[in-house]
């Protein structure tokens, strides 16, 4: 039984306000892709966690990962007295901004509530995701959406159009609760923005997208320097629309017209700078 754990790459990111137990509101389109983890559920007496793979290394296999976590809190909530072995393969980052973390805890509450063959309400496995992580309820749904708040409002977003774009990470990761700190109250953008076009062809959609921002890359480029020189490569890469740096960093993506574009543009960037981690595909919206 396996589960795919897709990265979530935040196409924009608006910080609109700070509540008054110091989490910030925020505002993103998020979309899933190119690259994934992928979890192996397997049937066990006790439950336990390995990690494999090319980030193995960079992530925890104990208490301290999110799909032991969420395993634990789906046992708690359910009175599950079963046990499963995880086994994650870990191709995305970690500390990049991808969500890594999130959808691997996402995936391993759908893949535990199939084996142990639970009867869980939407509701509930929603109110779990929460408990575990802002960023697992969206992993949860795995498909485009605009999330709002700290992570809990998450409206679907239908209709995009097809985006090829390539994902570049400089190979250092980035701290989230450093970057949250370092904010300045002049760095937050502004609640409204116009709405998304129905159904936008490419050109309109990335004439809405680049309207907005990710407004947490000033503290990303202030603590990692290779942010920055991330952004500035990207830009200038042959067909490139859009680069901007997802989440709270330190990975970064540039947007394409067409997606031999954007796997030329990958095999270009992989040769000059074989350091960095770089992938490219298409996100599809929804239909």
């Amino acid at each position: 039984m396996r589960e795919r754990a897709p990265a979530k790459v935040n196409l924009d990111l608006r910080v609109v306000g700070r509540r008054g137990d110091g989490y910030h509101e925020l505002d993103s389109l998020v979309v899933f892709g190119p690259v994934a983890d992928e979890l192996a559920v397997l049937p066990d007496e006790d439950l336990r966690l390995e990690v494999e793979g090319p980030f193995a290394a960079l992530v925890p296999a104990g208490e301290a990962n999110l799909v032991l976590r969420a395993a634990r809190t789906l046992v708690d909530a359910c009175g599950v007295r079963a046990g499963a072995r995880l086994v994650l393969r870990k191709e995305i980052p970690p500390q990049s901004g991808l969500g890594g973390g999130a959808s691997d805890a996402a995936a391993a509450l759908r893949g535990l509530v199939r084996l142990w063959r639970l009867d869980v309400e939407q509701g509930l496995l929603w109110d779990l995701a929460r408990e575990v992580g802002a960023d697992v309820p969206v992993c949860l749904y795995g498909r485009p959406a605009r999330i709002r708040g700290i992570g809990e409002r998450i409206d679907p977003v239908r209709g995009l159009p097809e985006l090829p774009l390539l994902v570049a990470w400089p190979g250092r990761g980035l701290s989230t609760a450093a970057v949250y700190a370092r904010l300045r109250r002049k760095d937050h953008g502004t609640p409204r923005r116009p709405p998304l076009p129905a159904r936008p062809t490419l050109p309109v959609f990335l004439a809405w997208l680049e309207a907005s921002a990710n407004d947490l890359e000033a503290s990303a480029r202030a603590l990692l320097p290779a942010v920055g020189e991330l952004l500035g490569r990207l830009a200038l890469l042959p067909g490139c629309r859009l680069a901007r740096m997802t989440g709270s960093g330190s990975a970064c993506f540039a947007l394409f017209s067409r997606p031999e574009e954007a796997e030329a543009a990958r095999a270009r960037l992989s040769a000059e700078h074989p350091d960095w981690w770089v992938v490219s595909g298409t996100v599809c919206g929804e239909p």
